[in-house]
């Protein structure tokens, strides 16, 4: 299935970026980073990468893996170090060489979303993790977007991308789902005298079955079937327990018995 035509993310970055800036997008962003970090700080390896939309916006500060760094989509003053400049769809790294993928709205904000999440099956280690941040159809926010989206604004110009959909992107790459959460059941009001005047609607999208918040959140596992990992280096060892005999002593073995 087809997605409606989307502006290039370049085109709609600065706004992007103005609305994350918002007060708005600040409560957001702080839901999504109860939501994120407690997963992320229990994922470990030796390499994770974000695939950003804003390069400025974090969501592995509490990750104990050794090497964290971004994928951002364009050059920017100030950027630092652990940043790669690429395409989300065509991201410059070597197959199955990270441990963990963030994928931080890069579903929402790309012409092919199913092409990055491929992207980021293909550089995930077996045995990684991957998260999707993406923003909730099934939401008072979802509702608000098929009015706007026409317009081009951001963030309502994103795909929104339903669970159902996922998942099956997920089977098809054989990505193995362990959690769907959400979080941030505000409306969507710019201004914040109308978020508590509506804060009423907030109890009632937490109680319908299912999960109704403007974010959601997907953990998945790559899986690769007949493959149990190893959990430490020291079952390595505890493989390898009977003493090998060295070819030169079979060799006198042999002799001394030829000998009797």
């Amino acid at each position: 299935m087809s997605f409606h035509k989307q502006p290039p993310l370049v085109s709609i970055l600065p706004q992007l970026k103005q609305w994350f800036d918002s007060e708005l997008g600040q409560e957001m962003l702080a839901a999504e980073r109860a939501l994120v970090e407690p997963m992320v700080s229990t994922l470990f390896g030796m390499h994770l990468v974000q695939f950003s939309v804003d390069c400025r916006v974090r969501l592995y500060d509490d990750s104990p893996v050794a090497h964290c760094f971004s994928v951002v989509p364009t050059l920017e003053l100030g950027l630092t170090d652990n940043n790669i400049v690429a395409k989300a769809a065509e991201v410059p790294l070597a197959h199955e060489s990270v441990d963990v993928v963030v994928l931080h709205h890069s579903l929402d904000f790309t012409e092919y979303p199913h092409q990055v999440l491929r992207e980021a099956s293909r550089v995930l280690r077996p045995g990684g993790h991957l998260i999707i941040v993406g923003f909730n159809p099934a939401s008072y926010w979802g509702i608000n977007r098929l009015f706007k989206r026409k317009g081009g604004l951001a963030p309502w110009a994103g795909h929104f991308i339903s669970h159902r959909r996922l998942s099956d992107w997920l089977k098809l790459l054989e990505l193995t789902e362990l959690k769907n959460l959400s979080g941030y059941y505000s409306m969507p009001f710019e201004k914040a005298m109308w978020r508590k005047r509506t804060a009423c609607f907030q109890g009632l999208a937490r109680k319908l079955p299912g999960h109704h918040g403007a974010v959601s959140v997907v953990l998945a596992r790559k899986d690769i079937a007949g493959m149990t990992p190893l959990r430490s280096g020291w079952g390595l060892r505890r493989l390898i327990t009977l003493p090998v005999v060295e070819p030169s002593t079979r060799g006198t073995l042999r002799k001394n018995r030829e000998h009797r």
